[in-house]
């Protein structure tokens, strides 16, 4: 009995790999083996940033919080504390917002949480 390859499946899979390294430098987007290792080192950094890219995010936006907290004579840290204990409600992400684009709401929400 002759021996079957499956060649239907075999090629399907390689031209799955190999489309995914479309893109890839020299050799890895051509040569099975070498692309599928690239493939596979390529999808561990998208896991991990996925997931860093939310802590840079939030690096960010506490940096531009800071600076702009440090405008207003106070910082970031106690900018924060007042604002919980106040129970005002505003996330990092729109605070960094106010911030940067309508610097006088920031200021509103400063003078709130301070005073």
């Amino acid at each position: 009995m002759p021996r079957a390859t499956n060649s239907v499946a075999s090629r399907r899979r390689r031209k799955k790999i190999l489309k995914q390294a479309k893109g890839f430098w020299g050799r890895r987007s051509k040569n099975y083996t070498i692309a599928k290792y690239s493939v596979e080192k390529a999808m561990q950094y998208m896991y991990r940033d996925r997931r860093q890219r939310k802590r840079d995010f939030r690096r960010l936006w506490i940096i531009r919080i800071n600076a702009a907290a440090r405008a207003h004579g106070t910082t970031y840290a106690r900018l924060i504390d007042a604002m919980r204990k106040k129970g005002m409600a505003l996330n990092r992400k729109m605070l960094a917002d106010l911030a940067v684009r309508d610097p006088q709401a920031f200021a509103a929400v400063v003078e709130a949480a301070l005073h």
